[in-house]
């Protein structure tokens, strides 16, 4: 079953093509592209700008100008969290920090900026964007802020066990590159943004910390949640006072006239994810159940839950007397805060909870994210099954123990069992994947 859970994982990624996604939803005729349920003709532009920034975003931007060549040239800035595998022609390149930001998440925030800040009724500006983007690409809206400051900033924030909601609802409200300030910097301009989400549905203001969409947060919101989880004691003065002195800036709401020629489509996201890894379980035999409701919970009240889900549906599976093996999927971003100097992230920590309930019993429990990339580790997750525990013990490790020192990876990889793929080039949600029989 773990090789299963692991087919499984890879038929998904492979599902999720995001070059096929790009030109499936342009659909361009001619001079014309699709635009959600409207049409635009790009011979009515004199420029077309692209934006691309996230962890897909080269692919995006490859597969962008794919779509458009050799009919119309693209203005473009790509913001990368490594090195792009090929050059794309007359684009300017960053290579943002994640998941805190550097120098040239400044640079590039500045471009950017600077670029929207020179377009006008005639142009056309296409936002590619997906996870990751937060960091990628940021500048302080208070200048006096220095880059060490943002980074400690970044750092508390995820750390601080706040919801994926919670961290974006504080970014919006210090930085100058998100909650609705990318398309308030070009108000005049016809704006595009199409979106690959590791957000939930309806959420879409939280991915990438919502650059080109109004935004429903407000500067109290940011406060409240800042005091919840104690951010403010871990900032430096220069962000504190801020909240100290309620001196937090509001963003852009939906009424601002930045939004009038606005458009915003989703390429991929949280159905394209578990409609593929359905799939891929079920031709692999096994029965399935999706489960949405565990997002944001913390790690071992999901793996409570989830476990008790597939022992259910599998008591549910033998009694009409099928006896066919089940498997439950679920999706999202748990709540993991970080209680040692280990090494590790979300996805092997639900793992690792789940190993001593599932001691003993034919299943297997898998978790890894999307993006290749499970929080400080080299790996996107790590996957465990009724011998887990029997191995670590006769291996010396104590379970209890790497939980207890967020060092959920160093379990994993003593044992074998941590998920290595390396960056994805995609970026939507972790997926959790519980197999019995």
């Amino acid at each position: 079953m773990k090789q299963t859970a692991e087919r499984v994982f890879q038929k998904t990624l492979a599902a999720l093509d995001v070059a096929r996604a790009v030109e499936r939803k342009l659909a361009r005729q001619g001079s014309r592209i699709r635009a959600g349920e409207s049409i635009l003709d790009l011979r009515k532009f004199d420029e077309i700008v692209a934006i691309a920034f996230g962890k897909a975003s080269f692919p995006m931007a490859e597969a962008f100008l794919h779509t458009l060549a050799p009919d119309f040239a693209v203005d473009g800035i790509l913001v990368t969290p490594r090195n792009p595998p090929r050059a794309l022609a007359g684009w300017q390149v960053f290579v943002g920090g994640h998941p805190l930001p550097n120098q040239a998440s400044f640079a590039a925030a500045r471009a950017i900026l600077d670029r929207l800040g020179r377009s006008g009724e005639r142009t056309l500006i296409v936002f590619l964007i997906s996870g990751g983007g937060s960091s990628l690409v940021d500048l302080p809206l208070d200048p006096q802020v220095t880059l060490e400051d943002f980074r400690q900033l970044h750092q508390a924030l995820v750390t601080c066990g706040a919801s994926i909601g919670e961290i974006n609802t504080i970014r919006k409200h210090l930085s100058a590159t998100k909650g609705g300030w990318l398309a308030a910097a070009a108000p005049r301009s016809m704006k595009l943004t199409l979106a690959i989400s590791d957000v939930p549905p309806g959420e879409e203001s939280a991915l990438a910390s919502g650059p080109t969409l109004p935004d429903p947060t407000t500067a109290g919101d940011a406060e409240r949640i800042a005091r919840d989880v104690r951010l403010v004691e871990l900032l430096p003065a220069s962000l504190r006072i801020a909240f100290d002195s309620h001196a937090l800036g509001e963003t852009p709401k939906p009424n601002d006239p930045a939004f009038e020629h606005s458009q915003f489509e989703l390429l991929l996201g949280l159905q394209e994810l578990t409609h593929a890894a359905h799939q891929a379980s079920e031709a692999e035999g096994y029965i399935c159940l999706c489960d949405h409701v565990t997002d944001n919970w913390p790690v071992q009240k999901s793996a409570d839950y989830l476990l008790r889900l597939l022992a259910k549906h599998a008591e549910t599976e033998n009694k009409v007397g099928h006896g066919r093996p089940v498997a439950v999927l679920a999706d999202g971003e748990l709540s993991s805060p970080v209680t040692g100097g280990g090494i590790g992230g979300r996805n092997s920590s639900f793992v690792l909870a789940c190993v001593p309930q599932i001691a003993g019993k034919e299943i297997t429990v898998f978790s890894a994210g999307t993006d290749g990339i499970d929080g400080n580790s080299p790996a996107a997750g790590a996957l465990a099954d009724g011998q887990t525990l029997a191995r670590a013990r006769t291996a010396g490790l104590d379970p209890a123990e790497f939980y207890r020192n967020s060092d959920a990876y160093t379990f994993f990889s003593r044992l074998g069992d941590a998920i290595i793929t390396g960056p994805t080039g995609n970026n939507l949600r972790d997926l959790r994947i519980l197999l019995a029989r």
